[in-house]
């Protein structure tokens, strides 16, 4: 039998917290042993409990602070610590920012183990600190997240649904949002309308662990000209109740230009190879980005800070460096954002992703901007960027990569090795899969630039543009 650790449940008194780590926690010492804290800011003098011990480190919550460190500032969302978004809140927005310089410069040389010296540019910070998405998902569900005052009130807790977020740690809990500050409005009428509707008129709220109930999830998306496109997903088809209340949004919302609906009777979430069916509206909401024009559908893939993507992609065009004679590969091109964006100063550029939807939007974005210079190519990255791609639309002298968080397969990285393109201009949303990447390019490769980009304010996430040049 495993003996119960002694440490776990011990609280410490007056621990100061030194640091902030990579992923967002607060960083103190207890002797010799490292722990991470939720919600905690340098210079804080707190009382902390022990809650999990590793065997490298420990992990606590904070029961007490004596002394705020001069960083806190209050937080604004009523939902903070309990909901998984924006949990940098309490710290002012400038150091913010200076940690998450600090998590680049730390993954670079930590896991990208490069000590001589590259440019490291400010980070740029966001337009906007909040109501700075252009897309949220919501979940409904039966047993929503009760708060402590719920669970010791003695009186019975009659309001069971749920519309929000899932509670971290959880998969089948939902944190009830009330106000989300991620989303300009009417994000959060629209979901409160939604609600509210449902309870009035009946609607059963999913419950994922019985495979039961009729609402799922609802996505909402929006551009910067105020528009609106609502996907509602549903458990089953009920031609009745999809229409009572897509014609609820659609009569008390003008914003909303676009009603989808999805039916999705998986044991799983995903939406992938789900059809969304066109209600009401248009088939697209348009983005506008410098003097190009964007279409978004439902399962469209889009920088979820519109205004802070044009400051991503400028940076990604000034690393590459363009003159207008360079072909240029776009890996992980998606709706070919980026390949279109950078085709106006380059030859010839080949845009390369998995998903054929996403190619296909990719096309019809570069014919709605008359740009003719772009082809794209669906397929496995790791199939399809090969010698026989490179033979076809010849040697690239610039690759610009903009993987998904786990970052690129070993298969793909010995294609760069083999293509040897003169620059790499990598872009990405995890600087530590980043850093690693660029080790394992390192041996041709060398790292002369970075610029972090802040799309993600009150979070410790960070997007990362890298410029690698052929040694």
């Amino acid at each position: 039998m495993r003996r119960k650790n002694k440490i776990t449940g011990k609280t410490f008194e007056n621990i100061e917290i030194r640091d902030v780590g990579a992923e967002g926690k607060a960083i103190a010492r207890i002797g010799e042993q490292v722990v991470f804290i939720p919600f905690g800011a340098p210079g804080d003098i707190v009382d902390v409990i022990i809650t999990k011990h590793r065997r490298k480190f420990l992990e606590g919550r904070i029961i007490r602070i004596h002394k705020e460190s001069n960083m806190r500032v209050k937080p604004f969302c009523e939902h903070f610590t309990v909901c998984g978004g924006c949990r940098w809140q309490h710290l002012n927005y400038q150091q913010q920012l200076k940690y998450k310089e600090k998590q680049i410069a730390d993954n670079i040389q930590r896991i990208g183990k490069i000590s001589y010296n590259y440019k490291l540019h400010p980070i740029i910070p966001s337009p906007e600190t909040i109501f700075y998405r252009n897309k949220l998902e919501f979940t409904f569900s039966n047993r929503r997240w009760l708060y402590d005052n719920e669970i010791n009130n003695k009186d019975k807790i009659n309001d069971s649904e749920g519309l929000g977020f899932h509670m971290p740690g959880f998969f089948d809990k939902i944190i009830d949002i009330h106000k989300c500050w991620l989303q300009p409005e009417p994000s959060n009428e629209i979901r409160l309308s939604i609600k509210k509707f449902a309870i009035q008129n009946g609607y059963s709220f999913f419950n994922i662990k019985k495979q039961e109930g009729f609402l799922r999830n609802v996505i909402i998306r929006n551009n910067l000209a105020g528009e609106f496109m609502v996907i509602l997903v549903v458990f089953e088809k009920n031609h009745e109740k999809i229409v009572k209340i897509l014609d609820h949004l659609h009569e008390n919302f003008p914003q909303i230009k676009s009603l989808y609906y999805i039916i999705n009777s998986k044991k799983n979430d995903s939406l992938d190879d789900l059809e969304p069916l066109l209600y009401k509206g248009d088939a697209y909401l348009s983005e506008t980005l410098d003097d190009l024009v964007f279409q978004t559908g439902p399962k469209t893939f889009y920088q979820t800070n519109s205004r802070q993507a044009l400051n991503l992609y400028n940076i990604t065009c000034g690393f590459a460096g363009l003159t207008g004679e360079e072909t240029l590969f776009d890996l992980y091109t998606g709706t070919g954002t980026i390949a279109n964006f950078l085709a106006r100063k380059a030859k010839k550029v080949i845009g390369i992703e998995h998903i054929e939807e996403a190619i296909e939007h990719a096309r019809k974005n570069a014919r709605l901007n008359k740009i003719k210079n772009t082809d794209f190519v669906s397929g496995n990255m790791s199939d399809v960027f090969n010698d026989e791609l490179i033979e076809k639309h010849g040697k690239p002298d610039v690759i610009v990569a903009d993987p998904p968080r786990a970052g690129m397969h070993p298969k793909v990285l010995n294609q760069l090795r083999k293509a040897k393109a003169d620059k790499i201009v990598y872009v990405s949303c995890n600087p530590a899969t980043q850093s690693r990447d660029i080790e394992m390019l390192s041996d041709i490769y060398k790292l002369t630039a970075a610029n972090p980009v802040d799309m993600f304010s009150h979070t410790h996430h960070v997007e990362n543009v890298t410029l690698l040049v052929l040694v």
